[in-house]
């Protein structure tokens, strides 16, 4: 299993950047626009659960990415807002790149702000013919989700600030 985590500071306060966070259709919506990252191609987001927050909460990703399924779902494991948020796959993961995931983030009260730390830990996939997609192209794709999901809370949060 390996692990990429980034930061950022953001402008607001702990409760809206967890809030912010804790949305989905905003934090993956660098997933839902089509993009180069996403080789033109974009997923839709169903939430699966009544609930659309909290433990238990569940949605699934899927479409196609250069003529191959992506269908994926994931449940949120752990949830104490306003400070800490992990979700994972479960069940068959159609990703290409990766086998499987866990995603968390920690918000914490800073001097100018909060600081939001979002980690990615995954494993790779089990066929050859992924693996070498993986090898190539997970570290970028990490650091491409883990940028948007930081930088679009920061842009969302920090444009409310200055209204």
């Amino acid at each position: 299993m390996k692990t990429k985590t980034k930061s950022i500071l953001i402008n607001s306060t702990s409760d809206k950047v967890f809030s912010q966070m804790d949305d989905f259709s905003k934090t993956g919506m660098h997933m839902t626009e089509s993009s180069m990252m996403m080789m033109g191609s974009k997923l839709k987001l169903e939430q699966l659960s009544a609930n659309p927050t909290g433990v238990g909460a569940s949605y699934r990703w899927h479409g196609k990415m250069v003529g191959m399924t992506m269908d994926f779902s994931e449940a949120v494991t752990k949830w104490h807002p306003p400070k800490l948020k992990e979700w994972e796959t479960v069940g068959e993961a159609k990703i290409i790149i990766m086998s499987w995931y866990r995603m968390w983030f920690e918000i914490m009260p800073a001097e100018n702000g909060t600081i939001a730390r979002l980690s990615i830990s995954y494993t790779s996939p089990k066929q050859w013919y992924y693996k070498i997609l993986s090898f190539l192209f997970v570290k970028w794709y990490c650091n491409w989700c883990l940028n948007n999901m930081l930088n679009d809370t920061k842009k969302n949060l920090e444009k409310e600030f200055t209204q």
